[in-house]
């Protein structure tokens, strides 16, 4: 009997085991980024830059975005309405943009990735700086991605989001030469990620550890109940 209820055991277990490592799918990250990953600016000009959401295939209704910069190297002048959302309102003060896209329909949602929204900026003096997004999820007042759900969760992770270094030189009259080509950082550069990434470390855990895992397993349970 004792043996029996011990072979139960392990058969429970390993549907548990297989179970987890089989059906555990990916999960997708909503985040934010820009359209360029750098931008070259010539002191006294303006340029634009596009803050785009990506939602992959989760349904959202609304975003809170916060874009910081530095105050002394870029002047945020206006803020234009993207195509994302139908309804688009924003706050400029010194140093951060406020921008909020919603959906006003009841019952609709937006997936996919989409512009919020195009701030343009004015090259104070020369010198390199960042855009960044302020996103803490213990902080109210922080960039968020709302799902369309009754909880209206936020799904944003915050770890995801891409930033956009900015170089301002030269003289005034000259060209603006935005670019999408990365850093160089020594002898590789750093390369922008073209599909949406995935949130948490149990995803690769899965993929590397779980099959080997799954079979040591059976192959223990297989000797215990020859015993």
């Amino acid at each position: 009997m004792k043996k029996k209820s011990t072979k139960l055991m392990i058969g429970v277990f390993l549907f548990l085991v297989v179970n987890f490592f089989l059906f555990s799918a990916p999960v997708e990250a909503a985040f934010l980024k820009f359209d360029q990953t750098t931008a070259t600016v010539t002191n006294g000009t303006t340029y634009q830059a596009q803050v785009v959401l990506d939602a992959g295939t989760d349904q959202i209704t609304s975003t809170d975005v916060w874009v910081l910069y530095d105050p002394t190297l870029l002047e945020a002048q206006t803020v234009a309405s993207g195509t994302f959302f139908p309804t688009v309102t924003n706050n400029v003060t010194s140093g951060k943009v406020y921008i909020a896209g919603l959906i006003v329909d009841p019952g609709t949602y937006k997936t996919g990735s989409g512009t919020v929204a195009t701030i343009t900026f004015k090259a104070l003096k020369n010198g390199s700086g960042t855009l960044t997004y302020d996103c803490r999820t213990d902080v109210s007042n922080s960039s968020k991605i709302i799902k369309n759900d009754v909880n209206a969760t936020n799904i944003i992770v915050c770890s995801q989001n891409l930033t956009q270094t900015v170089t301002v030189g030269g003289s005034s009259g000259s060209s603006i030469t935005p670019t999408s080509t990365p850093a160089v950082l020594g002898a590789n550069p750093t390369a922008v990620p073209t599909a949406l990434p995935q949130s948490g470390i149990m995803d690769n855990f899965n993929h590397l550890i779980g099959p080997g895992l799954v079979l040591f397993l059976i192959g223990i349970a297989l000797r215990l109940a020859l015993l």
